[in-house]
C-alpha cells in the first residue's frame, strides 16, 4: 500500500480554531507536497484601523480574536504607546503581564484539555469520555475557569478586557476579586500538574531540526525581553522586520513568514526551549522531571510545553497578586507633535505576536501591520507534515491512520485560523 498513489478527502477537521483545506500529494508512496489552503475572505481589521485616533485602535484590533483578545490588546497598546511617546508605570506593566498570564492559562487549558486530550484517549471529543473520566472534565474546567477569573479580575472581563487601555488601566482589580482569583489559582494548580503527566506520556512523536524563535525575558515574561532564536540570534524588538520576511502563498488567502529566509516555529515549545531557566522556582521544582526533555525538537512536545506553561503561569500569577497593592493611577499622557512608528512584541499563547502602528502628528493612525503566530508557523507546518507522512508511509501505516495522525500533528501546533483566517479540510491527491 505504501508504494501506491491514492486520494483521501477529510472535511472540517475538528478541535482547532477555524477552518481551511489541506492538500497532500502522494506519488508512488512518497509525500511530495503539503499545502494549507486558507480560503476564508479577508476581514480587513488592519485596513480599517487606518484613519482611527490612536486611542481607538487597541479595542478595535483586539476583536481579531476573542480567545486571544488580551494578547492583541496588550500588544497593540505597547505599539501605540511607543509611537506616541507614552511611558506606562510599573504597576500597569504588572497588570498587563497578569492579563497575559490569565490568557495563557485559559487558552492552553482549552487547547490541551478539550482539543488534545481526546486524542490521548482515542475518542473524538470529551463528550465521548466514559463516566470514570468525569473528573478530568471537571478538573479541566476548573483550570480554565481560574484563567478566566484572573482575566476578569485584572481586565474587567474575561474576553475583550475593558480595564486595559493605552497609557495604563482605567480601573484596578477589586481586592475581593484578587483574593478570589488567588484561591482559584491555587486550587487549580494541582489539577494542572496532573495533566502534565498525561502529555508527558504521549504516544506520538516526530522530531525535526527546527529554528525556534521566541521573545525571551526575565521571569519568563510574556511582555518584555529580546527576540531569541535557537540558531543563536538575539534581536531587539524594534528590529524584528529586518529578519521576518512575508511570503505570498498563491494557493491561500493568508500570508506566511520566514525568519531570515528559513522556516521556523514559534509557541510554547520555542519558549521553553529558549527560556526555561526563567521559569518560576516552584514550577521548575515540581516540573523538573518533565523539563529534562527540553530543549526538544519533537513537535508533539509543544503540548507538553503548554502544560508546563500553565503551571508556571499559575505560580507567577499567585506570586504577583500576593505581593502587590494595587492603587488607582491616571493614564499616562501622549507626546504628540510629529509622525512616529511604534512596535509592540509580546508572547501570545500560540507564539510571538507583532503589531506595528504608525501615527501622524495629530495621533491618527496611518500605518499598521499585524504578524500573528499561526502565520509564522505555516511553512514549518507544511514541511513537517511532508516528513511525518513519509515516515508513516515507510512504516506501512494505513490511509485512515495517516489522516488521523496528521490531524494530531496539526493540533500540536495549536493553530488559530480565526486570526490567520481559518482551518481545515484534507484532500489527498
Amino acid at each position: 500500500m505504501h508504494k501506491a498513489s491514492f486520494n483521501i478527502s477529510l472535511k472540517n477537521i475538528s478541535k482547532i480554531e477555524g477552518h481551511t483545506h489541506l492538500d497532500i500529494a502522494v506519488k508512488k508512496g512518497e509525500a511530495i507536497s503539503a499545502k494549507l489552503k486558507i480560503s476564508e475572505n479577508k476581514r480587513f481589521y488592519r485596513d480599517a484601523s487606518i484613519g482611527m485616533p490612536y486611542k481607538a485602535v487597541p479595542a478595535h484590533l483586539a476583536r481579531i480574536c476573542g480567545t486571544c483578545s488580551p494578547a492583541h490588546m496588550s500588544c497593540v497598546c505597547e505599539a501605540v504607546e511607543r509611537a506616541a511617546g507614552i511611558e506606562i508605570t510599573e504597576q500597569s506593566k504588572a497588570l498587563r503581564e497578569l492579563l497575559l498570564l490569565g490568557n495563557v492559562i485559559r487558552d492552553h487549558g482549552m487547547h490541551l484539555y478539550f482539543f488534545c486530550l481526546p486524542d490521548i484517549f482515542g475518542v473524538d471529543s470529551v463528550l465521548d469520555f466514559d463516566r470514570k473520566k468525569d473528573n478530568l472534565i471537571h478538573n479541566a474546567l476548573h483550570v480554565k475557569e481560574a484563567g478566566n477569573l484572573l482575566c476578569s479580575a485584572v481586565g474587567g472581563r474575561a474576553v475583550h478586557p475593558t480595564f486595559a487601555n493605552v497609557g495604563g488601566f482605567n480601573a484596578i482589580p477589586a481586592k475581593e476579586n484578587v483574593q478570589k482569583a488567588i484561591a482559584e489559582l491555587k486550587e487549580a494548580r494541582d489539577y494542572a500538574l496532573d495533566f502534565i503527566e498525561l502529555f508527558f506520556e504521549k504516544d506520538k512523536s516526530f522530531r525535526r531540526d527546527t529554528n525556534f524563535v521566541a521573545l525571551c525575558g526575565k521571569n519568563f515574561s510574556y511582555l518584555d525581553g529580546v527576540i531569541k532564536t535557537s540558531s543563536g540570534r538575539i534581536i531587539e524588538e524594534e528590529g524584528y522586520r529586518e529578519h521576518l520576511e512575508r511570503v505570498i502563498i498563491p494557493y491561500s488567502n493568508a500570508s506566511a513568514f520566514e525568519f531570515e529566509f528559513r522556516e521556523f516555529m514559534v509557541g510554547a515549545l520555542a519558549r521553553i526551549n529558549l527560556n526555561k531557566d526563567e521559569l518560576c522556582k516552584d514550577s521548575k521544582k515540581d516540573c523538573a522531571r518533565y523539563l529534562k526533555v527540553f530543549p526538544s525538537n519533537d513537535i508533539f512536545h509543544n503540548n507538553l510545553a503548554q502544560a508546563i506553561s500553565v503551571v508556571n503561569a499559575i505560580d507567577k500569577s499567585v506570586r504577583m497578586l500576593e505581593s502587590m497593592d494595587f492603587r488607582q493611577e491616571k493614564l499616562a499622557e501622549a507626546k504628540l507633535g510629529k509622525p512616529n512608528v511604534g512596535v509592540g512584541v509580546i508572547e501570545a499563547p500560540r507564539g510571538t505576536l507583532y503589531h506595528m502602528i504608525g501615527i501622524d502628528a495629530k495621533g491618527i493612525v496611518n500605518r499598521s501591520e499585524i504578524i500573528i503566530p499561526t502565520s509564522q508557523n505555516v511553512i514549518h507546518m507544511e514541511q513537517t507534515m511532508i516528513g511525518f507522512v513519509n515516515e508513516m508511509l515507510n512504516k506501512g501505516v494505513s490511509k485512515e491512520k495517516i489522516s488521523m495522525n496528521v490531524e494530531r500533528l496539526i493540533r500540536a501546533y495549536d493553530p488559530c485560523m480565526s486570526c490567520a483566517t481559518h482551518f481545515l479540510k484534507i484532500r489527498w491527491k
